[in-house]
């Protein structure tokens, strides 16, 4: 089936693009963040247009391409209107448009492409972009090592890509998304496998989403990129880690078929979620934990993908997406907020029983909702391992307030919510989501499982001897960066600035 895009959504990249010619041409103070935000707000109304073209026409358009244009268009005109009041006062005003307007061009292409020549060098560019956002502050050291790191991280992955690009071309004969998807198709169809180029291809697009996604062990620079603004990290943790999880989504039916793919992304992912939680429970600095959060994240979607779990990752990709945006950008309130909660009593302390109760319950409320899901929509099955993780991951939850009945009626009611949302992302992909080989799910299972315990015991038995033992690895990341940017010093070292000097000579 063709993918096409309402003709409108085709000039959002377009729209950031020419922005940048006014950037360039005023002169006046200030005056430049006027096309950005000129373009942020036609770029959201462009998005609504092609939404409503679409609904009107009654064709079978690319819904996750407008699905992902649309949350493109609302976190663009945020990030720029908060960018202008950010940096108010600061030098390089223009160069730090230039660059975003360039990095939201590529972004955009990258969600409504329909050729894979125009995705993966669209990718590309705004991974170059992003990199003079995270060094607009020059003269600081640190963030020119970490956008060092986190260069030649994407720069593996952009070999990655090219090789993949190479071998899905080579194989369907064609650039056109539609015509390689159509390809896997009729390769499974006449002889029910892919074939060992589709295999390796599908295998580096997974190794090339691992590295941007800033999974173990390359997850360092996403942890210590904080010296850049906060709009940039917004954009960062809000959308250009995420399109990882958007191109699996694009090449889901590849992705089914290739088991060594799949595998791949269960286990970084599944690894990357669980030692990223467990680091993130030591960290005090709010920047700090939203990134561990957000290498949490992504691994947690890469597994969902691997998995098969696709209407799962797409309904997380966009609320993480929203959710950290808001994050980043109100992160100043943190303080504000901790000393409201501080005025209030806090919550009772729940032991290991009462946490295991919680699971337990939390379990028996899921199996009702499975019953009640296939009794009412028994043509449409429900993968119960994404129930399953959810289960385990909102089971603590139920106490938080030491109400179990109510903990488990708010459970109950964001179960019934997913299962909507379940619905509507099965619509925007349009597709069937084949199960997962069950050791792969078997396997996550396991991860989560491991991942509630150890954190109940921790809560239950914050002195005891397993967290008092743990917490020197977690709060060092488990000596995991370290090594990687050894190798990196090792391979191309970076050059910081020189530290300024007094005129005898010292520091001042």
């Amino acid at each position: 089936m063709p993918i096409t895009l309402p003709p409108l959504l085709e000039l959002l990249p377009w729209l950031y693009a020419l922005a940048l010619l006014p950037v360039c041409l005023l002169r006046r103070r200030n005056a430049f963040w006027w096309p950005a935000r000129g373009a942020g707000y036609l770029g959201l109304c462009l998005v609504l247009l092609a939404g409503l073209q679409a609904a009107l026409n009654g064709q079978d358009d690319d819904r996750l391409g407008l699905a992902m244009a649309g949350l493109v268009g609302l976190l663009a005109l945020v990030i720029i209107d908060y960018s202008q009041r950010y940096l108010e006062g600061e030098p390089g005003q223009r160069r730090y448009v230039l660059a975003l307007l360039a990095t939201l061009a590529a972004i955009a292409t990258v969600v409504t492409s329909q050729d894979l020549y125009w995705l993966v060098g669209a990718w590309m560019v705004s991974s170059l972009c992003l990199h003079q956002l995270l060094t607009f502050y020059r003269d600081r050291p640190q963030a020119l090592v970490v956008a060092h790191k986190k260069f030649l991280a994407s720069r593996l992955a952009d070999v990655c890509l090219i090789l993949a690009t190479v071998l899905l071309v080579r194989a369907s004969g064609d650039s056109t998304i539609a015509v390689i998807l159509q390809t896997v198709n009729d390769r499974l169809q006449a002889g029910g496998e892919l074939g060992g180029d589709l295999q390796l291809a599908a295998l580096l697009l997974a190794l090339a989403v691992i590295l941007k996604s800033a999974q173990l062990p390359v997850h360092g620079w996403l942890i210590q990129v904080m010296e850049a603004p906060t709009p940039v990290s917004a954009l960062l943790h809000a959308g250009l880690v995420n399109l990882g999880g958007f191109l699996i989504l694009r090449f889901a039916p590849l992705f089914s078929a290739a088991v060594p793919a799949q595998s791949l992304l269960v286990v970084v992912g599944g690894l990357t979620a669980v030692i990223a939680a467990l680091v993130m429970m030591t960290r005090i600095s709010i920047k700090v934990r939203l990134a561990w959060s957000t290498c949490a994240q992504m691994g947690l979607m890469l597994l969902e993908c691997g998995l098969g779990l696709y209407e799962l990752a797409l309904v997380h990709l966009l609320a993480h997406s929203l959710y950290k945006a808001h994050a980043f950008l109100a992160a100043g309130d943190t303080v504000n907020l901790y000393r409201q909660h501080a005025l209030h009593p806090q919550a009772p302390k729940t032991g290991l029983g009462d946490l295991l109760m919680a699971l337990l319950l939390a379990g028996l409320t899921l199996a009702l909702l499975q019953g009640l899901w296939t009794w009412l929509l028994p043509a449409q099955a429900l993968p119960l391992v994404a129930l399953a993780i959810l289960a385990i991951g909102l089971a603590p939850w139920c106490l938080r307030r030491g109400q179990v009945l109510f903990g488990l009626s708010i459970f109950a009611l964001l179960l019934g919510a997913y299962l909507l949302w379940h619905q509507a992302a099965a619509w925007v992909l349009g597709q069937p989501s084949p199960a997962a080989p069950w050791p792969l799910t078997v396997l996550a299972l396991l991860l989560f499982l491991s991942l509630y315990l150890l954190q109940a015991l921790i809560l239950a038995r914050p002195q005891g001897t397993l967290a008092q033992r743990l917490y020197p690895l977690a709060f060092a990341g488990f000596y995991l960066d370290e090594h990687f940017t050894r190798l990196t010093f090792r391979l191309w070292p970076v050059r910081t600035p020189a530290p300024l000097t007094s005129p005898s000579g010292d520091r001042p």
